[in-house]
């Protein structure tokens, strides 16, 4: 039996447990052989000695974020528990918040928060078409426009096209007042969303304006080639295999493209299969084409998020089980 106190004289202690210890909820949680008591600015770990020393080493990570940003999150907490920031020399936290993509509105630095998320950025930098599959909440498009914002800023592209299948979640909205525009942007909305975060206003509509940068349906990418330009295709799990034919076939010579997919959420009609699995089925493992797979320990929502992910994704292969012993009985 181990036990450890650890003592942070230079810290607010309330900031380190949380809010009603949501905090150090969290690390109990994630440690549930180590018998955790804060009081004050000291913290008792009591437990095996291989628990309590992996214990301390979150505590002191979380500790130094603390140090760094002068607040705590659950977010960063979470973050720190699943290895998604690491323990560096010179007391920095480092990792997937390394390296700043871009800067976005009042300056503030646009980083990878998360492993996978750096991985996107890796192999966006490496290949000319990357597909990065995975839940909500995972960073997938907003990394992807800010790859696509910084591409810009450089002038390594002339514009920026963003595209995703006008697809209805279940809900019918075909009979929304307006024009065309006013039908289809309630589709691009999550589009709108990022680039909002990433560009100060004026220079938005500057671009929108200019058509240096396009928010459009897939459907109106056909009959044209998209070159010189940084191109995203978003809820590619709601395209066709034609569609997604269709889309990878107008990207020109110099064109960059980043397609991002959750698999877990496909809108369309039942009779309709999503055309994203033939695409990684036969494309990934061409020289350019790079893949990142992303998962729950990505999520940089709510910390209830990630949680709710992974009971889906119980209960989904739970089903799959009960089907496949269904049809080895009746076969």
């Amino acid at each position: 039996m181990s036990e450890i106190i650890l003592t942070f004289d230079d810290i607010d202690a309330a900031e380190l447990v949380g809010q009603r210890n949501t905090n150090l909820k969290l690390i109990k949680e994630a440690f549930p052989e180590v018998q955790i008591t804060s009081r004050g600015n000291n913290v008792k770990l009591k437990g095996e000695k291989k628990f309590t020393q992996k214990a301390k080493a979150k505590f002191e990570l979380i500790v130094q974020i603390l140090r760094d940003k002068k607040k705590l999150s659950t977010s960063d907490v979470m973050e720190a528990i699943n290895g998604n920031i690491a323990y560096v020399d010179e007391g920095k936290t480092s990792s997937s918040e390394s390296k700043t993509i871009v800067h976005g509105r009042n300056g503030r630095a646009i980083k990878a928060r998360t492993v996978n998320q750096k991985r996107l950025v890796d192999s966006a930098e490496k290949n000319d078409i990357v597909f990065a599959i995975g839940p909500a909440g995972t960073g997938k498009t907003y990394t992807a426009v800010a790859l696509a914002v910084r591409a810009l800023k450089n002038r390594m592209v002339k514009k920026i096209i963003l595209t995703r299948p006008a697809v209805e979640a279940g809900e019918n909205l075909g009979f929304l007042p307006g024009d065309l525009k006013d039908k289809i942007d309630p589709y691009l909305r999550p589009l709108y969303d990022a680039l909002d975060d990433l560009l100060p206003v004026e220079k938005l509509q500057y671009f929108m304006t200019n058509r240096v940068i396009e928010v459009a349906p897939l459907a109106f990418m056909r009959g044209r080639t998209l070159d010189n330009a940084y191109v995203i295709l978003d809820e590619a799990q709601n395209a066709t295999s034609v569609q997604i034919k269709m889309f990878l076939t107008r990207l020109g010579p110099t064109a960059k493209c980043i397609i991002t997919g959750d698999l877990s959420q496909i809108d369309l009609p039942r009779n309709q299969k999503s055309g994203l699995y033939k695409a990684l089925d036969i494309l990934t493992d061409l020289e350019g084409v790079g893949l990142v797979r992303m998962n729950s320990e990505d999520v940089v929502r709510h910390r209830l998020v990630k949680a709710i992910i992974d009971r889906y994704q119980e209960d989904d292969e739970q089903q799959k089980l009960i089907r496949q012993q269904n049809k080895e009985k009746y076969s």
